[in-house]
């Protein structure tokens, strides 16, 4: 595909293994999509991690500890993809609020599921968690070891509820597999009921539902071969046990209220925490 002038694929850059694996998923996927790689590196995680005032020999410091990074990461993603268009960018802001202001202007954005330093568990909660809860574009949380990373499965999985607005998490889930020519694996589950009859009649209003929400994104994309499957069982666990299988899962976020886990919604919330894939959360229409 050319590479052409468009919204860039954002990656958020700190150094952690974590966050060279997401430059990896990143320029991967600008290579795949055409699309500019553009490396963030927000200076007050250093100040955080630190427990440092903000004086103005710390910004000094950690400008000059992100252009670093950037370099190292600009360098990184040049060797595994030569040729995608890169920029880079120092921010005087916390990570969330430099990511979710980067993604007004750019087509994903992409975080390591944890951070670096003694702080790595809480920083995916702030940083992971924060962003997938704000931003107004989809986020890629890039998890999992790196075989998991390199396509080795051949699917795309999307969560798929029947809810209003979640067109856009299938439309993304639809046209990532297209890019990647994989399968697109569509799921959803419906809690299990006493009697046979029942569960029959259940099952069917399941695949009816299915169906329909995934006509318009799979009549766009006739070329992605689709997998449709329901499943008796809880959407969380179902999701994380499909996961197991896919390079990465796709979730909706639900409307934008209250706390940031509560934005995205208990079953989007644990799939960030704990799936062994890539997990794309996407914001609703």
């Amino acid at each position: 595909m050319a590479l052409v002038a468009q919204a860039p694929i954002v990656v958020g850059v700190d150094g952690s293994d974590c966050s060279q694996l997401a430059v990896d998923w990143a320029v991967d996927a600008a290579a795949r999509h055409g699309r500019v790689l553009r490396l963030v590196y927000a200076t007050q995680a250093e100040r955080y991690e630190r427990g440092a005032s903000p004086s103005g020999e710390d910004r000094g410091d950690d400008a000059e500890t992100g252009r670093e990074l950037l370099v190292a990461a600009r360098e990184r993603a040049g060797v595994r993809r030569p040729g995608v268009p890169i920029s880079a960018e120092v921010r005087d802001l916390t990570p969330v609020n430099a990511l979710v202001r980067e993604g007004r202007e750019g087509t994903v954005l992409v975080v390591g599921s944890r951070g670096r330093g003694p702080l790595t568990t809480m920083f995916l909660g702030s940083v992971g968690l924060g962003v997938a809860a704000r931003a107004s574009c989809p986020v890629v949380v890039v998890r999992g070891e790196r075989p998991a990373l390199e396509g080795q499965f051949g699917r795309v999985v999307v969560g798929v509820s029947g809810a209003r607005g979640e067109g856009a998490a299938i439309d993304f889930a639809f046209r990532e597999a297209d890019a990647w020519n994989v399968e697109l694996r569509a799921v959803h589950a419906w809690p299990g009921v006493a009697t046979e009859d029942a569960g029959q009649a259940e099952e069917a209003e399941a695949r009816a539902v299915l169906a329909r929400a995934v006509a318009d994104a799979s009549g766009r994309h006739p070329e992605v071969r689709t997998d449709l499957e329901t499943v008796a069982g809880a959407p969380r666990s179902t999701l994380l046990w499909k996961a197991g299988s896919a390079d990465l899962l796709v979730v909706g976020v639900r409307d934008r209220h209250g706390e940031d886990g509560l934005r995205l919604g208990l079953i989007s919330h644990a799939l960030v925490h704990t799936a062994p894939c890539p997990v794309a959360v996407v914001p609703r229409r």
